[in-house]
């Protein structure tokens, strides 16, 4: 009985670690978009680890944040002992003296915002509710930006999956039928998000 019993929940993990291997943060390689790229293509040679040639990347004002965006997928999904969302965050305290988590919040600008938000959804997909608090609040200060509007998106859609199947597909797609936002994404990388999320249609 209780070698059944352990058969079942090896099972059920083991199910529960695939279904959220295939999921809008996971499935969407958007890094495959900037190939061209060098950064990325530095990314690339990390094994995963972000760097602090990578941090001062992420945090100069002056790069664009889709590219930011495809550093951080290039980097990976899944906990890799690296730690990239936490170390990221103790590198922007020591650039900025940030007191606490609201300071940050208050004071961060949307790409570093979007940018610590979509490293920790991407690190720790099983629970992505404090990602979500940094996304949208990086939302809440340039909601213009395509990118950032479907970043967002992407770490609510991860949360939905708890519970609302039908609402991710309408999160990514309300970013997508919005045509005011600045298209500061390419082409290509949209398409890679939709193949993925329009199976949730």
């Amino acid at each position: 009985m209780k070698a059944k019993l352990a058969l079942l929940l090896i099972a059920a993990v083991v199910l529960s670690q695939n279904l959220f291997a295939d999921s809008p943060l996971t499935s969407t390689p958007i890094s495959e978009a900037y190939k061209d790229s060098k950064i990325v293509q530095l990314a690339s040679t990390t094994e995963g680890r972000l760097t602090i040639k990578l941090m001062n990347y992420l945090n100069e004002s002056m790069h664009p944040v889709e590219l930011k965006i495809a550093v951080i997928n290039q980097l990976g999904w899944g906990f890799n002992g690296f730690n990239n969302a936490h170390y990221f965050y103790e590198y922007l305290q020591e650039k900025y003296n940030f007191k606490d988590t609201d300071e940050f919040l208050n004071q961060a600008s949307a790409d570093l915002l979007i940018s610590l938000a979509y490293l920790q959804a991407m690190e720790n997909y099983f629970n992505v509710d404090e990602p979500i608090i940094y996304a949208l609040k990086a939302r809440s200060k340039n909601n213009e930006s395509y990118t950032i509007n479907i970043i967002c998106a992407l770490i609510e859609a991860q949360k939905a999956m708890d519970s609302d199947w039908s609402e991710v597909y309408n999160l990514t797609n309300n970013v997508r039928l919005n045509r005011s936002l600045n298209r500061d994404m390419k082409e290509e990388a949209v398409k890679i998000i939709f193949e993925y999320m329009d199976l949730y249609k």
